[in-house]
Parts: C-alpha cells; sequence; structure tokens
C-alpha cells in the first residue's frame, strides 16, 4: 500500500482531533533500562499525538519504572500511567489497559520492544480501508531475537489456513476495540510464557477481516541482553504442557477435525508442544525427561494426526513418534543430536531421496520409519543471481548456490525452450558459482539457434560415496537481485558459422524469471532505441546528416549506413563512421544533391547476414522520442529559381 509524500500531513485532523484513533496499552514490569525506547517509539509516532492514547500499566516494578513514567505523564498528556501489584505475566496489566482503553483502535506495545515511526498511521488507515478486525503489521528482530513470521505480502484479507499469519499469535498487532468488546476478549493473567495464545487464537478465528501490511518496518522485537525475555524462561513444562492442552482442546472444540485444524496445529506442534524439547529438557536428569515426555504424551495423542506428522520437518518429526510411541531413550539421543556443532550429511537413496542422518535412522535393533528421516520435499535451492553482464559477445552471470544440509557439487546454467534443453557448466567453489554463457557454443558446443531462452540453475550433490553414488539435483530459474536495464538493453552477438543474433536479457512477469531472447532477425527487440539525429540544410540544398546510437556488441566489420526511404525508394548514402567508447557511434553523411522529395532518414546496420534498417528520431523532440527525421531535398526547378534570386 504506497504511503503518501508527507505522512504527517496525512494524519486525521478537525474538530475531532481529541478522540483518539488508537490505544497504546504497554505493560511493564521492570523494565526501566528499555522505556526511553518504547516509549519513545509511540511518542515519536508520525500520527498526530492527539490521535494516540497512551496507557502504561506498572505491574509492581521495583527498578524505578514507576517514577519514570510518572515523570513522562508529566510532559506528555496522552500518557496514563496505571499501578498495581506484580502479577506475574503481561496479562493482567494488558486487560488494565484494555478496560482503560478509549481509542477505535489498541496496540499492544511490549515494554522492551519498539514501533517504527510510521507504524501507527499505516496500520490504523489499513484498518479503516478495509474494515479490519486485526491488522498485522511487519515484524522485525533486533539483538539477537529473530522475527517469529517474515511476512512479504501486503494484503487487505487474509485466511488463518492459507496465510503465515498464525504463526504468530503474540498480542503486538493492531485491534479494532469494539470486536475485542464484542467477543469479550481477554489475557490469561498469571502466566509468564503463552498467556497471550488463547487470546490470539480466538481473535483470529472470529475475525471478519484480517489484513496485512507488509511493506512497512512497524514492529522491532528486540531481545534482552540479559536473557531475561519470557520465552528464554526455565520454567515447569509440565505445568506449562498441561496448560497448552487445555488451550489446544479448545482449538479443537472450534475448528472441525480435518485440514484445516490439522494445518494449525502444526504450528502448535512447532510453537508450544515440541518447544520445550531441546535444551530445557537436556538440562533435566533421566526423571525429569520422563515427567516431561508424560506430560507432553496427551497432546500427542488427541492432536497428532498422520497429516501433521508428514507437515514437520524430520527434527521435530522424529520428537513426535518418539513421544508418541513411548521412545524415551530415542527421544533424548535426538534431541542430542540436534545440539551438535556439525549434523551429519544426510544419506542419499538411489531413488534420489532425502533422510536426515540423525541417530538410529536404518538401525535394525530400532523401530524408526524411514518417513521420520525423510527430507526430500524440504530441499530447497538457495541461490542468488549476484551480477550479469556481457563481455565480447558471451554472457557472464555470477552468484551463490547451495543446497540445505547437503552443500552441493557441481552447479550448471540450463537453457530451455520448446523441448530443446543445453547444460553450460559453472565454475562452483565454497557456495558461489560463475559462468559463461557463449551463444556461439552454447549447444553442446555449437551455437545456439534463435528464440526465447529460459535460464535456470541447477544444483547437484553427491551422497557419501562420492560422485559414483546416487545425487541428488534440484533447479531453479535465475532472479535477478536488482532491476537494472543495463544489461537489457538488445546487442549483436556471434554464433560462429550460424551468424550474428541480437541478443537481449529480460525478466518474465511477475516472477522475474531471467529470459535470453537470441533473434537472427533482429525483429523482436530492435536494435539502436536511443538513435537519435538531425539534419542541417544550406540554401543551395546540401544537407549534413548526423545520427548517434549505442550499439553493444557491433562487429568491427560491420557496415553502418545512412539511408533516404519513402514509400517506394531507398537511397543509400555515403556514412563516415567514428566508434566512441561504451559502444558509442556517431555516423554522418554530407548530401550534395540528390533526388528531390521529403525522405525519412535511418540507418542500415550489416553484420554478415543479418541486416536492419534502424528508422531515425529527431535529437531533442518531444519527450517520447517517437518523432521520424525527415529531410526535404527541392527540386531543379526549385533551386535554379533560388540560383536566379541570388543572382538578381
Amino acid at each position: 500500500m504506497p504511503a503518501p509524500d508527507d505522512l504527517v500531513a496525512a494524519a486525521p485532523a478537525g474538530p475531532d482531533t481529541m478522540t483518539p484513533t488508537v490505544s497504546v496499552i504497554v505493560p511493564v514490569h521492570n523494565t526501566r533500562r528499555y522505556l526511553d525506547r518504547s516509549l519513545g517509539s509511540v511518542f515519536a509516532q508520525t500520527l498526530d499525538q492527539r490521535r494516540i492514547e497512551v496507557i502504561a500499566v506498572d505491574d509492581g516494578s521495583t527498578d524505578g519504572s514507576a517514577e519514570w513514567l510518572a515523570e513522562q505523564a508529566r510532559r506528555h498528556p496522552n500518557l496514563t500511567v496505571l499501578h498495581q501489584e506484580a502479577s506475574g505475566g503481561a496479562g493482567k496489566p494488558r486487560n488494565a489497559g484494555l478496560d482503560r482503553a478509549t481509542g477505535d483502535y489498541v496496540f499492544f506495545l511490549d515494554s522492551d520492544d519498539r514501533l517504527g515511526p510510521e507504524a501507527l498511521l499505516r496500520l490504523t488507515r489499513m484498518a479503516e480501508k478495509c474494515g479490519s478486525d486485526v491488522v498485522y503489521g511487519r515484524i522485525v528482530g533486533a539483538d539477537g531475537r529473530a522475527a517469529p513470521v517474515e511476512l512479504r505480502t501486503t494484503s487487505e484479507k487474509v485466511s488463518v489456513f492459507d496465510s503465515p499469519v498464525y504463526w504468530s499469535l503474540a498480542a503486538y498487532k493492531l485491534f479494532r476495540r469494539s470486536f475485542l468488546e464484542e467477543h469479550r476478549l481477554r489475557f490469561v493473567e498469571g502466566r509468564l510464557l503463552a498467556e497471550d495464545l488463547p487470546f490470539g487464537i480466538s481473535a483470529l478465528l472470529r475475525a471478519g477481516t484480517v489484513s496485512v501490511l507488509a511493506d512497512h518496518d512497524c514492529y522491532y522485537l528486540h531481545g534482552r541482553d540479559d536473557n531475561s525475555n519470557a520465552s528464554r524462561q526455565d520454567m515447569d513444562w509440565c505445568e506449562y504442557l498441561a496448560y497448552i492442552g487445555t488451550v489446544l482442546d479448545g482449538l479443537a472444540a472450534e475448528v472441525p477435525p480435518g485440514e484445516q485444524r490439522d494445518t494449525l496445529m502444526v504450528r502448535h506442534f512447532h510453537g508450544e508442544i515440541l518447544m520445550p524439547f531441546g535444551a530445557a529438557y537436556l538440562a533435566r536428569d533421566a526423571a525429569g525427561r520422563q515427567r516431561m515426555a508424560a506430560a507432553a504424551r496427551p497432546l500427542v495423542a488427541r492432536h497428532l494426526t498422520d497429516r501433521v506428522l508428514a507437515a514437520l520437518p524430520p527434527r521435530l518429526r522424529l520428537r513426535a513418534h518418539c513421544l508418541r510411541a513411548g521412545l524415551d531413550d530415542e527421544l533424548t539421543a535426538v534431541v542430542r543430536a540436534d545440539t551438535a556443532q556439525e549434523p551429519d550429511r544426510p544419506h542419499i537413496d538411489g531413488d534420489g531421496r532425502v533422510y536426515a542422518r540423525y541417530p538410529y535412522f536404518r538401525d535394525p535393533q530400532h523401530a524408526l520409519p524411514d518417513a521420520c528421516y525423510d527430507l526430500t520435499d524440504r530441499v530447497v535451492l538457495r541461490q542468488r543471481l549476484i551480477r550479469r553482464r556481457w563481455a565480447g559477445g558471451v554472457l557472464h552471470l555470477r552468484g551463490t548456490a547451495t543446497l540445505p544440509w547437503l552443500g552441493g557439487d557441481t552447479v550448471e546454467i540450463v537453457l530451455h525452450r520448446s523441448g530443446a534443453t543445453h547444460r553450460v557448466p559453472a565454475h562452483y567453489a565454497d557456495g558461489a558459482w560463475q559462468a559463461a554463457v557463449d551463444p556461439a557454443t552454447a549447444a553442446d558446443g555449437g551455437p545456439l539457434s534463435g528464440g526465447i531462452w529460459g535460464l535456470k540453475i541447477a544444483v547437484t550433490a553427491h551422497g557419501t560415496e562420492g560422485a559414483d553414488g546416487p545425487a541428488f539435483r534440484r533447479e531453479a530459474w535465475l532472479v535477478p537481485e536488482d532491476d537494472t536495464e543495463e544489461e537489457c538493453v538488445p546487442r549483436i552477438v556471434g554464433r560462429g558459422p550460424a551468424g550474428p543474433a541480437v541478443a537481449a536479457l529480460f525478466l518474465s512477469r511477475p516472477h522475474g524469471h531471467l529470459h535470453l531472447d537470441l533473434d537472427p532477425d533482429g525483429v523482436r527487440r530492435p536494435l539502436g532505441g536511443d538513435l537519435r539525429g538531425a539534419a542541417d540544410c544550406t540554401r543551395s540544398g546540401r544537407a549534413t546528416l548526423t545520427a548517434r546510437l549505442t550499439l553493444p556488441g557491433c562487429p568491427v566489420d560491420a557496415e553502418l549506413r545512412l539511408i533516404l526511404y519513402d514509400a517506394t525508394r531507398t537511397v543509400p548514402l555515403r556514412t563516415t563512421v567514428e566508434r566512441g567508447a561504451a559502444d558509442h557511434y556517431t555516423v554522418r553523411s554530407l548530401l550534395r544533391s540528390g533526388p528531390p522529395g521529403t525522405w525519412r532518414v535511418a540507418l542500415r546496420v550489416t553484420a554478415g547476414p543479418l541486416c536492419r534498417e534502424l528508422p531515425v528520431r529527431t535529437a531533442g523532440g518531444p519527450a517520447d522520442g517517437r518523432t521520424p527525421l525527415t529531410l526535404t531535398v527541392p527540386g531543379a526547378g526549385s533551386l535554379a529559381r533560388q540560383l536566379r534570386r541570388r543572382r538578381g
């Protein structure tokens, strides 16, 4: 969604400016060191401060936060400070702020995070435009903390079942306050972790419209330098899992069994059920680990369907299977393997399937199925096309590429069109590659035929047996990182015995895939797009024609000749050519006499069998550059009259 040039000027104004558009609720508990950053980001919003109601709820702080808030309230009339006894979590202070809020919308800001300066204006504008009950702004991780979800596409309305929004159920987003009151949505109180889970689930399932604002950094999620974020604390994980069980039972009561419920459950197995089975699990003794596994098994029994299991990555799929099958020792081994500095290279089968080498893979003493280790569908080629340029008629490409967990052994550039496929080997080392695509040799040593060729990259990784063993291969379209058009200008390239052709790179729409248009006739993408010229005429009928253009790749033996033409005739002119730097050319013709009439001017370019006549446009003409350059040659009678007038 485009933003206006002046965001401050776009803020609402008028007689109702004292009515809050949005209430920002900030729970505070011993976060004095972060309050300047957090509350400061609210006071720096481009939305008029008279439209922002700030409610900070001090939850029994003992570090000077209450005193700082009191001082800020004296400076900022839109800040209200509430005080209460420490409640053990953010739920109760958020509820207190929500009960006090009067804005049309509510935004929950954690006191150690911050807002982007335009966040509230953009979020409320989208909510008003779309009638949204919930608006997600793009979340940015900071100070070592990752964003829970990457929001890439701005959307006026999304579904929780086919968009990433359900993967972020935390409170930091914009809600329509009347929607929250209608459904009496409040946070669980007295919990340090996952207190916002039931709130977020209920809001998304009940919202009429959920919108996403992904083209602006709205919320900065900060890690604390003392690791005191609630999500990083150790706790009674058995009690926590029991609580998660009640939350997910509530979800199951609202969403019928089937694909949609399973889609949501995949997120909860990632985020809540299997999350404790990492460092926190390994930190306990054998009895403690058994208790954690016993606490998780009822959740697995109730909510782990085969569809959910298949959707999990192997590291979590194995945990879930071990929990369901009661394999405590195997579970511990899998979790320990995840803490290894260098995981073992995956196994590649002869049929091209890839399996993670977690403990007990194909161990006859342990009944762990291959399906739990299978990561074939998760190996997606990660690649970047960093540079593309022409040099001497050869297309040079450079980038990076790797297959997750496998790395890569060979890289090829794949050219394909209409059933024809050619492969150009690339030099590959340490994840970086470079390749040279020569139209004279790209077709397996021969010239590349004319047509439109798609360009892909293919990466092959071999198993532990090396090149003689099974291999895994993935292909992906080449997509440039930048949209520069410099290398997309049509140019002449040689093709050996096949003769020259006009070559042009272009990006397909809307995906931006790189293509090469190789045209022996030079018709589809004409040369000389910047060809401009002028004609200087004298009274005697003499004329000097001058034209300039850029002609990349023009062979040194090519002929450039200015011509005059009309509907029936073509007159070649004697032409001088000046070759400048960077493929710039200047061509001139001196016309002392010629056939009378009004002529258009063109430049004929001849390079072997390739011959194209490029129309010359007027220099300094209209911005569209479409006005043809014309030259009028007077007739003999007109010339005689001119001479008599001069003598008389």
